[in-house]
């Protein structure tokens, strides 16, 4: 005979009126309730009424609800605790999250918002309870990759050859879709390994930076070089250089990155003496070089300099098997950076998941995994936790305002227009969310 699921909720006030209130819409939508006029009252009736959920005030005479809160989590596995406050200051929202409450609201308290909230709860323990959770596993180091598609195999295969060598690489492939992940592969599994690997962004930086970041500077070689300085050729050592984006590059950077590739030696900036560089050069772009090169903003001499061996990642779009195995290596990670104990995605989370076209790749993945750990109170991620943009709703063509107002929308839609439960998933008060819509 299967279990009856435990749909038992405390609610804890000393406004009388409002307990009635809450009491009679839960009861109204199928839940068993008792209520406490006190967290004294509370702790002495929670060993025989056992809840599931507690919905308690903050502020009471005697023993407040923070300090039921702490004792309820220190004391009760599985409990959810629920705190109602008529203070919206930061602080008591912030402890109350800290100490692991399973939401925060601000009174007056919308009945309808305090059964939302109930339904909610109460799904995701459903969902833990009829998944099965394995344990966790360990963190994914940031230099590994995951993937059995075949494309991902040669890359594999790729990364071993290129580790026996010091070929000079180009990495293409779209935004987020790993190119530093393979460019760190094959430098801890070379020779060279102890030796420095230097990551540098070319987009985040103008050319005389760059320049100076890669070739280093002399004292007084322009404003601000009050003292000589070795840049990354040089700190590198036998090490390795990756180059993300060289496609955004000027040419005349370009011209200078060819000397060097050409003749091993570079001039720090406004110096007279070259210096040798014995640095492994990676680079990549997620631009279409050979357009670059038809329209004269990219030296097709640097492009074949660089191209001795070239590795195309795949979007990840194009390899929807990998979905599921790369989601689920991504919660170790994702565990050790958010404090959640998440430990497996549902089936029907990773439908959704399947079915996204990801324009931003793993990085956006990890991103929506990121979002969804914190949001659930569970170990499972569950559909509803997952908040999955639109290609739209990523257009460099839209205005941050706009962003802000479809991501608004977006998770109000989840919470079937209850602007409530939207507001408390999106951090901010109601007030703040509707002015976010009429902007």
């Amino acid at each position: 005979m299967t279990e009856k699921p435990n749909t038992r909720i405390l609610v804890v006030d000393d406004d009388t009126d409002g307990l009635e209130v809450l009491e009679t819409r839960l009861i109204h939508a199928g839940y068993e309730v008792e209520t406490a006029e006190s967290a004294e009252k509370a702790l002495a009736r929670v060993a025989a009424f056992d809840p599931a959920m507690i919905v308690t005030d903050v502020r009471m005479s005697g023993m407040t609800g923070l300090e039921l809160l702490d004792k309820i989590r220190a004391s009760m596995d599985g409990v959810e605790v629920v705190v109602m406050t008529a203070h919206d200051d930061m602080e008591t929202a912030v402890s109350a999250m800290k100490l692991g409450a399973f939401d925060f609201l601000v009174k007056p308290v919308d009945p309808k918002a305090v059964q939302a909230l109930a339904d909610r709860c109460f799904k995701e323990r459903e969902l833990v309870e009829t998944t099965e959770t394995p344990e966790p596993v360990a963190a994914l180091p940031r230099s590994r990759l995951i993937g059995r598609d075949p494309r991902m195999v040669d890359i594999y295969k790729t990364i071993g050859v290129l580790a026996a060598n010091r070929a000079t690489v180009l990495i293409r492939g779209e935004t987020g879709t790993g190119k530093e992940v393979i460019a760190r592969g094959i430098h801890e599994n070379s020779q060279t390994s102890t030796e420095p690997f230097i990551a540098v962004n070319c987009t985040a930086l103008t050319d005389t930076l760059l320049e100076s970041e890669l070739f280093g500077h002399v004292k007084g070689a322009f404003t601000g070089a009050i003292s000589s300085r070795k840049g990354y050729f040089e700190l590198a050592a036998k090490g390795t250089i990756f180059l993300d984006e060289i496609g955004d590059t000027s040419p005349d950077f370009q011209t200078k990155l060819l000397r060097v590739l050409q003749e091993r030696r570079f001039y720090p900036v406004g110096g007279e003496e070259s210096r040798a560089t014995r640095a492994r050069v990676i680079a990549a772009t997620h631009q279409p070089i050979e357009r670059l090169i038809d329209e004269g903003r990219f030296r097709e001499d640097l492009y074949f300099r660089l191209k001795v061996f070239e590795i195309d990642v795949p979007p990840l779009r194009g390899r929807p098997g990998d979905i599921e195995l790369v989601a689920t290596a991504l919660l170790g990670r994702i565990r050790e950076e958010t404090g959640r104990d998440v430990r497996r995605i549902s089936d029907e989370a990773l439908t959704r998941l399947q079915g996204h076209p990801w324009p931003g790749n793993v990085r956006e993945l990890e991103n929506a995994l990121m979002r969804a750990a914190i949001v659930a109170r569970g170990t499972v991620i569950g559909a509803d936790h997952l908040i999955l943009e639109s290609r739209s709703s990523t257009s460099k063509d839209l205005s941050l305002d706009e962003v802000v107002r479809r991501h608004v929308r977006l998770v109000l839609d989840r919470m079937d227009g209850d602007r409530t439960s939207a507001a408390e998933v999106l951090g901010i008060s109601v007030k703040e969310m509707e002015s976010h819509l009429t902007d």
